[in-house]
This record gives structure tokens, C-alpha cells and sequence, in this order.
């Protein structure tokens, strides 16, 4: 079977106190989609803060481990030039830094090299008709004024240009309508095309995503532990029965 690309090792995560997350165990290959699912309150939002890094979340025990590496205690920049990407819930806009610029000052972190404007914004309107997005969104200043469907469209256009080994996509699919929808879920076909070891955990409270984005396991959360892990039959259980009868277990 091999290392997994990434893994978590039972993780227990507290915020200001109180523990969120009591023992989290999961691991996904390369190439694999691996769908977390969850209720609201389940501890999805704190496991996606704690595999960015996110100083207010504090690992009391267990492990998160990304090629064999342990990268517990890595910052997020580290883990960032690293490989992994982490799509967020909420994106902050960042206004007076246009998509271009963004992107260039990210990608020189990642690999190393100072790519010219001109080399990137190839690769960006590329990657734009690719997605779908008007080619103009590239000067625009991020996320400022951005609907949720481009908002969301800017962080897959984000993970095509840096080409991450490992991608974290947070509720991803939350706020959007089934066109923006189904743009989303291809456009990470598409980079997956590209990049076929590519490994996506995707952490939703819906099965909706998934008819759209077929996953290879589906892990369930229910208040901070992986309760159940399966295959895609899981993600139809779920929403056959919602989470209720996980919640005795």
C-alpha cells in the first residue's frame, strides 16, 4: 500500500480549553478523494484550521503527518511551500492585491523561482478558460466583491497554478448554487487531470458535491471522531438518514 501521502493519527484538538477534536484518524494515497462529512458543530471547521496551522487551535495529542513527515508543528507557510493547500470556507479579500500578483508572490514561495508576470498570466488565462472565468478576474483585487461562485472558482484556479501535492478543500461546496456548483467540481477534475497524484481531502456537510466529484472514501464526524469510514455508498446513506444515527455511537 505504501506511506500515505497524508495522514492524521489520532488527533486530539483543543480551542481556548476545551477539547473539539478527540482522536481523529485518517490517511488518503495519492491520486485519492477523500470526503469528511460532518454535521455542523462536528469539528470540521476545527480540523481544517488545524491542518493550516492555525495557532489558535492547539494540538494536545496526535499527529498530522504529509509524506512521512511529521508537520504538526509546522507553520503555515511552511506547509504551505511544502505542498499542502488549504481552500478556505470564507476566502479573505484582499483588497489593493489583484489575482496576478497574489498568485505570483505564491507561487515564487512554493517553488522557489520568480516567475515573470508574463509567463504566469499565460498559465492563469489558461487555466481561466479552463474554469470557465472571465479573463479579465485576474486583475481584480482578491476576493473583493467577488461572488461565492468566483470566490470559489479563485481558490481552484489557486490550486492549479501552485500545484500542491495534498489539497484541503473546506466546505468548498457551502453557498453555492448547482451551476457554481458543478464548475467547482470540475475544475478539480481538471486539475486532477493534470496533477493524477494529486491527493483531496474535501470536508462538506453535504453529499451534494459528491455526485458531481466521486469520492474513493467517505469518513464520517461526528462530535470529534471519525465515527465510520467507507466508500462512496456511505455519502448516500448519509443522505438517506442524516447523521442521527451516529450520534448514539
Amino acid at each position: 500500500m505504501g506511506t500515505p501521502l497524508f495522514a492524521v493519527e489520532d488527533l486530539h484538538v483543543s480551542v481556548a480549553g476545551t477539547e473539539i477534536l478527540r482522536g481523529v484518524d485518517l490517511s488518503l494515497l495519492a491520486g485519492e478523494v477523500h470526503a469528511l462529512m460532518g454535521p455542523n458543530g462536528s469539528g470540521k471547521s476545527t480540523l481544517a484550521n488545524t491542518l493550516l496551522g492555525n495557532p489558535d487551535y492547539e494540538v494536545t495529542r496526535g499527529r498530522i503527518l504529509f509524506r512521512g513527515d511529521d508537520v504538526t508543528a509546522w507553520p503555515t507557510d511552511v506547509r504551505a511551500k511544502a505542498g499542502m493547500f488549504l481552500a478556505f470556507q470564507y476566502p479573505e479579500e484582499i483588497p489593493g492585491v489583484s489575482v496576478v500578483q497574489f498568485l505570483r508572490q505564491a507561487l515564487s514561495a512554493r517553488k522557489g523561482v520568480d516567475l515573470s508576470v508574463l509567463e504566469l498570466r499565460l498559465a492563469i488565462m489558461e487555466w481561466m478558460k479552463r474554469l470557465d472565468m472571465d479573463p479579465s478576474f485576474g486583475d481584480r483585487y482578491l476576493n473583493e466583491g467577488f461572488s461565492g461562485g468566483e470566490k470559489k472558482r479563485n481558490e481552484i484556479l489557486q490550486m492549479a497554478i501552485l500545484e500542491p501535492d495534498v489539497a484541503i478543500l473546506d466546505e468548498t461546496d457551502s453557498g453555492l448554487d448547482v451551476d457554481a456548483l458543478k464548475v467547482v467540481a470540475r475544475g478539480v477534475q481538471e486539475v486532477r487531470t493534470d496533477r493524477p497524484e494529486l491527493g483531496v481531502l474535501l470536508i462538506t456537510h453535504y453529499q451534494r458535491i459528491l455526485r458531481y466529484l466521486e469520492p474513493d472514501a467517505v469518513h464520517v464526524l461526528v462530535d470529534g471522531r471519525v465515527v465510520e469510514s467507507g466508500g462512496p455508498e456511505l455519502a448516500q446513506r448519509l443522505e438517506k438518514e442524516g447523521f442521527e444515527s451516529w450520534r448514539s455511537t
